[in-house]
């Protein structure tokens, strides 16, 4: 059962959203809250797999509590559910360490499903909002950072596919590799490069210039997998 809390200074809406989430029998809606503070103090105390978090909010907003949840409980995972995806926002947010990014009109099952899909370590954005962020990191000046150098040669190829919007068995297939090799080696990656995960990666490869940006197809990030 994935254990998931809901933030968000709307009471009404977080009934709704309860309603929907918990007709799902995979999730259990065990906290909401009405602002970022407050869902740091839940983290503290228990144990969560999901928060679902609206970004602007009294006290404290959504990236702000964010970044704190990631920091004190790393295995949980945050996915951002609000009404703007303004490019400020939207970048905001990932790089506080939100592993999703959905707007509000989208539909309960999607929803439910990408509430799953993040607690299993795959990425969850809503259409539009990967090539958004590839515009915006596209921006900033390319680096190239020395921990890339203590990646193996075969860890530099399943990146360089992983950032590219691969699946696991894409790359397996390509790279005529085992299954469970696969999810080595993106795991190997993820923890040397001190990602927290595939989306994360994928901006961190575009950032060092592993790959261009018109090599990557924003489609691959509704279907990645962990």
């Amino acid at each position: 059962m994935i254990r998931v809390m809901l933030v968000d200074d709307q009471e009404l809406l977080r009934a709704s959203l309860r309603t929907v989430l918990s007709a799902d029998e995979r999730i259990e809606v065990t906290h909401d809250v009405a602002n970022g503070a407050d869902a740091i103090e839940v983290v503290r105390r228990h144990r969560l797999d999901v928060v679902l978090m609206d970004i602007r909010m009294p006290r404290m907003d959504g990236v702000a509590a964010t970044a704190e949840i990631v920091r004190i409980a790393p295995a949980t995972r945050v996915l951002m559910l609000t009404t703007f995806d303004a490019d400020e926002l939207v970048v905001a947010a990932i790089r506080a360490g939100a592993s999703g990014y959905l707007t509000k009109d989208v539909r309960p099952a999607a929803l439910a499903q990408a509430v799953c899909d993040v607690a299993s370590g795959t990425s969850a954005l809503a259409p539009g909002v990967a090539a958004t962020i590839l515009d915006l990191v596209r921006q900033v000046p390319m680096r190239r950072t020395a921990a890339l150098d203590g990646l193996t040669p075969r860890e530099v190829e399943i990146f360089g596919l992983l950032a590219r919007g691969r699946s696991n068995s894409e790359i397996r297939a390509e790279l005529v590799l085992s299954e469970n090799t696969v999810k080595s080696h993106v795991r190997a990656v993820l923890q040397k490069l001190n990602l927290r995960d595939r989306v994360h990666a994928v901006i961190y490869a575009y950032e060092n210039g592993l790959v261009a940006r018109h090599e990557f197809h924003p489609e691959g990030w509704s279907r990645i997998t962990p």
